[in-house]
């Protein structure tokens, strides 16, 4: 199927020419473009400011435009801008002139909008950051970002009666190590907010559909979803969203952050997973997954 792409300066759409399914496939922390401006100004180096990065993530689900499913891939980094954050999630330790006191733990630890630490909470910056560079980033990165995934996910309910926003992500395989399903560790986690972002027999269906193919799955622990999931996923508005975790241990030399030997393994895998996802998406209505 013909792969059709459009460019901007902060993501990737990888369309197909011909539309099968209600699916929109993301992956908004796998973005790589560290600019030299931005390195600069960090006191990390080029390699330690990549570890809170979903690296490759892009790279292992490209294959999803030949299921007939657009692609959208962020390609500045979660360091720079972080897409699975609210605009409005400022951190007063970071930018200069944000006094609010904010009850959100994300922005407390450092995970705002605008990060302040990557991961192991290393600090990304000596000091503070201007507001003006902040407004700079949204307006630039994260706006054109959400203005294009709800393009697409507006178009998939126009022709097919409603939207599936599947959101891939990668998590550390220190955070589901010591989680145990029959003496195997849980390798993919399933995020809908507790159910408030996908209907149940969606999630089900997609669940069942790692399961099947021999991946241990857990539901919403250690990670429900959080900013895109939430905005997007409203079942009773037929606004569907899953967020998918997949353990680096399953494809990453994390320490190296390369690909490992089994990269092209869990490809191949995540080739039949998710193209039997498209498959029953294209088939069935959301109430047809519940009478199966």
């Amino acid at each position: 199927m013909k792969d059709l792409s459009y460019i901007h300066a902060a993501y990737v759409i990888r369309d197909p020419e011909v539309l099968v399914s209600p699916i929109v496939f993301s992956s908004p922390h796998s973005g790589r473009n560290y600019t030299n401006e931005f390195l600069n100004s960090s006191i990390l180096n080029e390699h330690s400011i990549r570890s809170s990065e979903d690296a490759f993530v892009d790279q292992l689900i490209d294959f999803t435009t030949e299921l007939g499913t657009p692609l959208l891939l962020a390609t500045v980094p979660r360091s720079f801008v972080d897409m699975n954050r609210s605009s409005e999630e400022l951190d007063p330790a970071l930018i200069e002139g944000v006094y609010n006191i904010t009850k959100n733990s994300r922005v407390t630890s450092g995970l705002g909008v605008i990060p302040r630490v990557v991961s192991n909470s290393r600090s990304i910056y000596c000091g503070k950051i201007t507001q003006e560079e902040v407004s700079r980033r949204i307006d630039n990165y994260w706006k054109p970002y959400h203005q294009a995934l709800d393009r697409l996910l507006q178009r998939a309910r126009h022709l097919f009666g409603y939207s599936l926003l599947i959101d891939m992500h990668s998590m550390p395989h220190e955070a589901v190590s010591h989680m145990n399903k029959s003496r195997q560790s849980t390798n993919v986690v399933i995020g809908d907010r507790f159910g408030a972002s996908a209907d149940i027999c969606i999630v089900n269906m997609v669940a069942n559909a790692f399961e099947a193919h021999g991946f241990h799955v857990s539901r919403n622990i250690p990670f429900a979803g959080a900013y895109i999931t939430q905005r997007y996923g409203r079942p009773e508005q037929c606004k569907h969203a899953v967020q998918i975790e997949l353990d680096r241990s399953l494809y990453l030399n994390e320490a190296n952050i390369l690909p490992s030997e089994n990269f092209e393994i869990l490809k191949a895998l995540l080739i039949d997973v998710l193209g039997d996802i498209v498959r029953k998406t294209a088939q069935h209505t959301v109430t047809g997954f519940a009478a199966e």
